[in-house]
Order: C-alpha cells, then structure tokens, then sequence
C-alpha cells in the first residue's frame, strides 16, 4: 500500500511536468510541488477509509492531486498577473512553493525617515490593489523593514508604521481589512550587509506576503 501511494504522488507530480502557459516556468517549482504534496496525503488517507487499500490510495491519491494543484495554480495567475503590472516599477517579486513575496525599497516607497507613502509609488500599490482584489482568497501580511542605524527602538516604530501605511492605502483601495497581518521587524531578517551604503538601502523595506487560504 505504500508503495503504491508513492507511486501514485510520482505519477501525478511526473504527469504534470510541463511548462506553465501563465509564467513560462516549470510546474516542478511551482503546482506540480502542491499536486505531490496532495497526491501523498490523499493516497494515504484513501488507502486508510477504503476497505480495499489499493483502489482507496488510487482514488485518494488522485483526488489530492487536483486539489494541491489547484493552489500552486492560484498562485501561478496571481504571480502573473503581478509580474505583469508591476514590471518597471521596481518591485522585487519571488515565488516560493506556498505564497509570493512582493520587495518594496524603501528609495522608492517613502521618503528617508517618513512613513508617508511616496505620491509616485501610489500607482503601483494600485496595482498590487487591483491583483489583490482579484484573488482575494488568500491573507496580506505586510512587513516593515529598516537598516540598523539608529535605536532599536526608532527602528521598530519606524518600520511598524511604514507597514501600517501600506496596509491602510490598499485597504483604502478595497482590499479588505480582515485578510491583513501587519508587523514592524525593525532591522530583523536583512537582505544584505549593513556595513555598506548600498546594503542598508536594501534592507529599508517593506513587503507584502501573499498566502492562499487552505
């Protein structure tokens, strides 16, 4: 029985190997991985409601496969979509398996020390309002981000209120307030070295971390 669970989350991962119409990405790193995820549960818990353990695992193995497919395919539009609109406007954008991660430098989002949105990136936030909108099966957390100069304490108030910002203009773009987990990370989690000018540049940010709803 277990072999043929194994067997049946490789068909299904194997099967779907294709090229992604909407992003021109392999589906190995993007559905594919929810369709195995999903065939491996379904055939195990198919084989273990089923009196006949082979055809439950069959069964199981095929139904969690369309179903863990269906959220990498949620995501694939949703990242398209957002690769799309938000090209030129200097928007960092990475898929993982489960959710997107959209990077906003703080050059572009908000003047030095300010938690005012910049009136030119409202265009983009826009943008990020209408996908959003869109599919709007999924939670919005929105993340603050500073360098390591000055207090801690002036950091995390800082980046706190850049993410409450943000968060506010899209839910002032129709974006409903109840999908949204806001947090101010201070100088936590940079993305690269503080030491130099153009290091600390990068880490003033903020991003937005799209998640489907199971």
């Amino acid at each position: 029985m277990k072999k043929l669970a194994v067997f049946t989350a490789a068909t299904a991962m194997l099967a779907a190997c294709t090229t992604n119409p909407y992003t021109g990405q392999s589906q190995t790193a993007k559905s594919v991985w929810g369709t195995g995820i999903g065939a491996a549960a379904g055939a195990a818990t198919g084989a273990l409601v089923s009196k006949n353990h082979a055809a439950g695992a069959l069964v199981g193995g095929l139904a969690g496969a369309a179903i863990g497919g269906g959220v990498g395919y949620y995501l694939d539009v949703q990242e398209a979509e957002l690769r799309q609109e938000l090209a030129s406007t200097g928007v960092g954008i990475e898929r993982t398996n489960d959710s997107i991660r959209l990077i906003m430098p703080g050059n572009i989002t908000f003047n030095t020390d300010s938690a005012n949105i910049s009136a030119g990136f409202y265009p983009t936030l826009n943008s990020v309002a209408k996908v959003l909108n869109k599919y709007d099966n999924s939670t919005v957390m929105v993340l603050g981000y500073t360098d390591s100069t000055g207090s801690a304490e002036y950091n995390q108030t800082l980046s706190r209120n850049r993410a409450n910002a943000v968060a506010a203009y899209l839910q002032g773009q129709g974006v409903k307030a109840s999908r949204f987990e806001v947090m101010g990370m201070g100088p936590s989690n940079p993305i690269a070295s503080n030491d130099t000018a153009a290091g600390r540049a990068q880490n003033r940010r903020v991003e937005i971390k799209i998640i489907p709803n199971k």
